[in-house]
């Protein structure tokens, strides 16, 4: 057995007995590493794509092109750590078997930033809930943020009515930001809640998404559904 492959099995042994908890960034990418390269020396890859990307988290997000770029990433070890942000998200948002009820402001927001998470670029999603508060739908209505993209009113509402949908929470997220509304986040919210309640549907809520943090319109006094329907 040669030193690489004893160091693989040392550091293999120490995943199966602690788990990651004790791992650094550093040494849980190298033995990532192990299953795209089976023979070659993975510590000076899991070196080179840290310091080129910043951390972990960055490393997983980028998207294979720029991987690639990194010396000594080919495209099984780009397909590899892309694999590894998408099915992070489909395991936060694989079903336990349990009924969702979303019987608060928290957990609709809870329930929405789970699904951005590794989300490299801007989207409008909306939650739609029906009478009791489970989820109809959560789609996309539109790429880009509400302030770059074409967030249109008559998407939305149509989508709301193809599902049936008593009360909708709007999201967007800031992938490179902070989750802070703007102006134009807030316009945005009025001008779709009175489009909704005049279909009969309340916009319950529009939450800004950034990482694992969001910002409720609703809950920083952005956003009131009761004045809004003073407008119609």
């Amino acid at each position: 057995m040669n030193m690489h492959a004893e160091h693989r099995r040392r550091v293999k042994n120490r995943f199966l007995n602690e788990g990651l908890d004790h791992f650094e960034e550093l040494h849980a990418l190298e033995l990532l590493l192990f299953f795209a390269n089976p023979r070659e020396d993975t510590n000076p890859i899991a070196h080179r794509l840290l310091e080129h990307f910043g951390n972990l988290r960055h490393v997983l997000e980028a998207p294979p092109e720029q991987l690639m770029a990194v010396k000594g990433v080919g495209e099984h070890t780009a397909i590899l750590l892309s694999l590894i942000r998408g099915l992070s998200q489909k395991y936060m948002l694989s079903s336990d078997g349990t009924v969702t009820v979303l019987n608060t402001l928290k957990e609709c927001g809870d329930y929405l930033t789970n699904r951005f998470i590794g989300r490299r670029d801007e989207a409008v999603m909306l939650l739609c809930l029906d009478a009791k508060r489970m989820p109809l739908a959560c789609r996309i209505v539109s790429e880009g943020s509400v302030n770059t993209a074409e967030v249109s009113v008559r998407k939305v509402v149509e989508a709301a009515l193809s599902v049936n949908a008593t009360t909708v929470v709007l999201a967007h997220n800031h992938p490179s930001g902070i989750a802070v509304p703007s102006m134009e986040d807030i316009v945005t919210t009025r001008r779709m809640a009175v489009a909704l309640d005049a279909v009969g549907i309340l916009l319950e809520d529009h939450i800004v998404v950034a990482g694992r943090d969001y910002v409720s319109l609703r809950d920083s006094n952005y956003y009131d559904p009761e004045q809004c329907r003073l407008l119609i």
